[in-house]
C-alpha cells in the first residue's frame, strides 16, 4: 500500500513537471513565431519603418515604427548591418551573447523546480512521515522502547513480589510458550495493573520489557483521544496492526482510564469520540479476529472507573493488584535505591521501612534522594542516619521556615496547642506512640506532634479511633484551658477537619454508631453535601441522626481531652516550657520534661533514637488510604 502510494506520487509529480515545461515552452515558442525574412527587414530599414533594432548574435529583434515587433536572423558574412542602420538614423543596442542553451533552460526552469520542492515539503510535512503530520491523525503514536541503556529488570523492582510473579509468568510463557500449551494453557490476552499512584505500576510494565525479549509497545491512553471524530479509534487499528506485524509483543497503555471510562456515564452519548475509540479497543482486544501473540498491559489507579466490558476475562485476563508496601516490602525498595548511594555505618534500613508506613515506592524512592541531596549539601562522603531522619521531616512535614517571623504570643500560643495533643497522645494507651513535637513551622504549620505506628496499621477500632478523636481535639482544649473560650485561635481548624472526617468515617461507613446501625450512607452524603452525583435517597431524619452522631463522637472527644488536660496540668505547663526553650522534642526528650527532668543532649538524643524509636510519620501530611478492610486510614492530627 504504501510503495503503491509513492509511486503514484512519483507519476503526478513527473507529468506536472512536463506539463510546465511545454507551458513555458509555448510561451517561447509563441514570442517567435512573428518572424520576418531577412531582405524584408533590410527593406523595411531603407523605406524607414525600422525604429529601433536589438542584436543579440544572428538573432535581430525589430521595433518597427508602428510599434509592433518583429524577429529576423542575419547571416555572418553581413557586416556592414549596423553601419547602414546607424545611417538610417536606427536606434542601435546590442545584448550580451548567452553562452549556451543550458543555462537559458535553467533560467527557464528554476521557479519551476523552487515550486516543486515546495510542495514537495509541504506533502512530506503533511504525511508527517506517518505519525505527526496532518495526515497522521489516525496513526498510532505507539513507541516501540528499546532500552539499551537504563534497562530495567525483575531485579529492579521489589516490595511487591505477589505481583511480580503473576507478570513473570507472563515472560515465562513468551519465553517457553510449549511449556504451558501441551497442558492445555493459553497466554493471558491482557494484565491490568492496578493499584495506588507510584506503587510501581509501569516501572513493572518496564521490567516486562526488559525480561521478555519481544517488542514492547508502550503508549498513553490519553495518546487515544482527540477532538476529531473517528482519530482515536483509527490510532487503536494502527496500534494493533503494529503489533500484529511484531507478534509476539507487548503493548503496555498506561493511564488506560483516560480512554476506559463506563460507557453512557457522564456528557457525551454513543457517537462521543472516547466511546467510540473504546468501542473499538473492545473489539481489538476480544473480537472476531484474534489476537495472537499479542497481550495487553494496562496500567491505572482508577479500576472503579473502568467499563465492564474492558475488564472481563479474554480481555484482561489477570487484574495484579500493586498496592503499597508493607515493612518488608520498603526494606527491600530502600535497598533497591540505595544501590548507587554510599551509606554510613549508621544506616539501618529497616529502622527507615519501620518508621515509614504509608509510603509507595516513589515516596521512598524521593526519600533516598532527598537524603543524598541533604548529604551532599553538607558535604559528606556518605549518608547518614541523620540525613535520612531530616529528609523524611522534609518529605512529609515540608521544609523548616526558620525564617518565618512570629511573635512571642504566637509563638507560646503554638507551645501550649502541641502540648495538648502530645499529653493526651501519651496519656491514652491506644494513640500512635508520640514520636516528637515542634513547634518550628513547616510547610503550612506552624507547629506540629508526629506519631509513630509500632507497625503498619491494617484496620481500625473503635476504641482506637474515640482515642484519635480525643488526641485530635486536645489542641483546641488546651488554647481553651489555657486563656479562655474568647481567646481560641483558628488554629484547630485543620484538627476539626480531620476529627469530622474520622467521626463520619466511623458513622456513615464502619457501622460504629448503635443508632445508625450498619448502613453505608457515604455515598448519599456525597450526594446530598454536593460533592457527588448522589445515591439512594435519605430522609432529613436520617441525615440529622447521623450529625448528630458525629457531634456526639466529636464531644464525647473533647471533653475526654480536656479531662486528662485538667488532671495533668503540671505535666502540661512543663511540655509547653520545654517546647519554648527547646523548640523540638523528640518522644524520649518528652518523657523527661513531663517527668521534670531536663532533656538529653543533642547526640545522645541522635543514638537513642536510631537505635529505638525508628523514624518520622508526620501528622499533618498523613493522607486517607484504602485499607484492607475496606475502610478508611483517617487522617491524624496536627
Amino acid at each position: 500500500m504504501g510503495n503503491a502510494r509513492n509511486i503514484a506520487f512519483w507519476v503526478v509529480l513527473l507529468v506536472l513537471i512536463v506539463a510546465l515545461f511545454n507551458l513555458f515552452s509555448n510561451n517561447q515558442s509563441g514570442l517567435q513565431s512573428r518572424s520576418i525574412s531577412y531582405s524584408d527587414f533590410i527593406t523595411a530599414v531603407d523605406n524607414g519603418n525600422v525604429a529601433g533594432v536589438t542584436l543579440d548574435g544572428e538573432r535581430v529583434v525589430v521595433r518597427g515604427t508602428d510599434g509592433q515587433n518583429y524577429t529576423t536572423v542575419r547571416p555572418l558574412e553581413d557586416g556592414n548591418l549596423t553601419d547602414r542602420l546607424i545611417e538610417k538614423n536606427v536606434a542601435v543596442q546590442v545584448e550580451q551573447q548567452e553562452q549556451s542553451g543550458f543555462f537559458s533552460l535553467l533560467t527557464l526552469l528554476l521557479p519551476v523546480a523552487l515550486l516543486i520542492g515546495f510542495w514537495f515539503f509541504m506533502m512530506n510535512r503533511m504525511q508527517g512521515g506517518g505519525k505527526g503530520g496532518a495526515m497522521g491523525f489516525g496513526k498510532s503514536k505507539a513507541k516501540m522502547l528499546t532500552e539499551r541503556a537504563g534497562r530495567v529488570t525483575f531485579d529492579d523492582v521489589a516490595g511487591i513480589d505477589e505481583a511480580k510473579e503473576e507478570l513473570e509468568e507472563i515472560v515465562e510463557f513468551l519465553r517457553n510458550p510449549q511449556k504451558f500449551s501441551r497442558l492445555g494453557g493459553k497466554i493471558p490476552k491482557g494484565a491490568l495493573l492496578v493499584g495506588p499512584p507510584g506503587t510501581g505500576k509501569t516501572l513493572l510494565a518496564r521490567a516486562i520489557a526488559g525480561e521478555a525479549g519481544v517488542p514492547f509497545f508502550t503508549i498513553s491512553g490519553s495518546d487515544f483521544v482527540e477532538m476529531f471524530v473517528g482519530v482515536g479509534a483509527s490510532r487503536v487499528r494502527d496500534m494493533f496492526e503494529q503489533a500484529k506485524k511484531n507478534a509476539p509483543c507487548i503493548v503496555f497503555i498506561d493511564e488506560i482510564d483516560a480512554v476506559g471510562r463506563s460507557r453512557g456515564a457522564g456528557y457525551g452519548g454513543g457517537n462521543d469520540e472516547r466511546e467510540q475509540t473504546l468501542n473499538q479497543l473492545l473489539v481489538e482486544m476480544d473480537g472476531f479476529e484474534s489476537n495472537e501473540g499479542v497481550i495487553i498491559l494496562a496500567a491505572t489507579n482508577r479500576r472503579d472507573v473502568l467499563d465492564p466490558a474492558l475488564l472481563r476475562p479474554g480481555r484482561f485476563d489477570r487484574q495484579v493488584t500493586v498496592p503499597n508496601p508493607d515493612i518488608k516490602g520498603r526494606e527491600k525498595i530502600l535497598g533497591v535505591h540505595a544501590r548507587k548511594t554510599p551509606l554510613g555505618p549508621d544506616v539501618d534500613l529497616r529502622i527507615i521501612a519501620r518508621g515509614s508506613p504509608g509510603f509507595s515506592g516513589a515516596d521512598l524512592a524521593n526519600l533516598v534522594n532527598e537524603a543524598a541531596l541533604m548529604a551532599a549539601r553538607v558535604g559528606r562522603r556518605f549518608v547518614t542516619m541523620e540525613d535520612f531522619e531530616n529528609a523524611k521531616d522534609k518529605v512529609m512535614m515540608g521544609a523548616e521556615r526558620r525564617s518565618m517571623v512570629l511573635t512571642p504570643e504566637q509563638k507560646e500560643m503554638t507551645a501550649y496547642h502541641e502540648a495538648g495533643h502530645a499529653i493526651v497522645g501519651v496519656s491514652l494507651p491506644l494513640c500512635d506512640p508520640v514520636y516528637k513535637a515542634t513547634i518550628i513551622p513547616r510547610g503550612q504549620a506552624l507547629g506540629m506532634v508526629m506519631s509513630l505506628p509500632e507497625m503498619d496499621r491494617l484496620n481500625w477500632h473503635k476504641d482506637q479511633c474515640e482515642q484519635r478523636i480525643a488526641m485530635t481535639m486536645a489542641g483546641k482544649a488546651a488554647e481553651i484551658r489555657k486563656w479562655g473560650e474568647s481567646h481560641v485561635s483558628n488554629g484547630p481548624s485543620g484538627d476539626i477537619q480531620q476529627a469530622s472526617n474520622l467521626a463520619r468515617a466511623m458513622v456513615m461507613r464502619w457501622g460504629m454508631s448503635e443508632k445508625v446501625g450498619n448502613i453505608d450512607y457515604e455515598q448519599a452524603h456525597e450526594g446530598y453535601m454536593g460533592n457527588g452525583a448522589g445515591g439512594f435517597s435519605v430522609s432529613a431524619a436520617t441525615k440529622e441522626l447521623i450529625e448528630e452522631e458525629v457531634k456526639l463522637l466529636i464531644d464525647a472527644g473533647y471533653d475526654r481531652a480536656v479531662q486528662i488536660l485538667e488532671d495533668k496540668n503540671e505535666e502540661f505547663e512543663r511540655l509547653a516550657q520545654g517546647l519554648l526553650e527547646y523548640e523540638t522534642l523528640t518522644g524520649e526528650e518528652i518523657q523527661r520534661v513531663i517527668r521534670g527532668e531536663p532533656p538529653q543532649s543533642n547526640d545522645d538524643n541522635d543514638d537513642t533514637d536510631q537505635g529505638s524509636a525508628p523514624s518520622v510519620t508526620a501528622i499533618p501530611k498523613t493522607k486517607p488510604k484504602p485499607k484492607t478492610d475496606g475502610g478508611l486510614e483517617p487522617e491524624p492530627t496536627s
